[in-house]
């Protein structure tokens, strides 16, 4: 991130575990082999048995599955929580500080309507958010 980023100051957000960037509009939670592997110890199957109920290929990337309203394949919609949550892959470790939700001025303002819990909160550093907009480009 350039030292001209936008939020200098710094953004606030707090995770609630409400689950909304879980569920909805349907899209791609992109997985490494190393996320994998912690996946399937998480929810205590081999990696075989993870890939073959949890992950679809898409070109020569994998992504976790998603029910057909979008919803992602490891959210629990009764308890309303990710059945992996402590070793969920990168992608949701960075929510929302990805180029595309909070690159812009603009692209944060959409977030923010989206996500309840976006622009509420400590105030994470740019620093921070630096850091994370690096791990994966979403």
């Amino acid at each position: 991130m350039s030292k001209e980023f936008w939020a200098k100051d710094g953004l606030r957000f707090e995770c609630t575990g409400c689950g909304d960037c879980c569920t909805g509009a349907p899209g791609y939670v992109w997985v490494n082999g190393a996320e994998i592997r912690a996946l399937a110890k998480a929810v205590g199957l081999s990696v075989e048995e993870f890939e073959a109920t949890y992950i679809r290929k898409v070109g020569v990337r994998r992504s976790l599955i998603e029910y057909d309203n979008g919803d992602c394949v490891l959210f629990d919609t009764e308890q309303r929580h990710c059945m992996a949550y402590d070793a969920r892959p990168r992608q949701c470790r960075t929510w929302p500080f990805w180029d595309s939700t909070a690159g812009t001025e603009d692209d944060w303002e959409e977030t923010c309507r989206e996500c309840p819990d976006c622009g509420r909160g400590p105030l994470i550093p740019a620093e921070e958010i630096a850091r994370r907009m690096r791990v994966i480009h979403v």
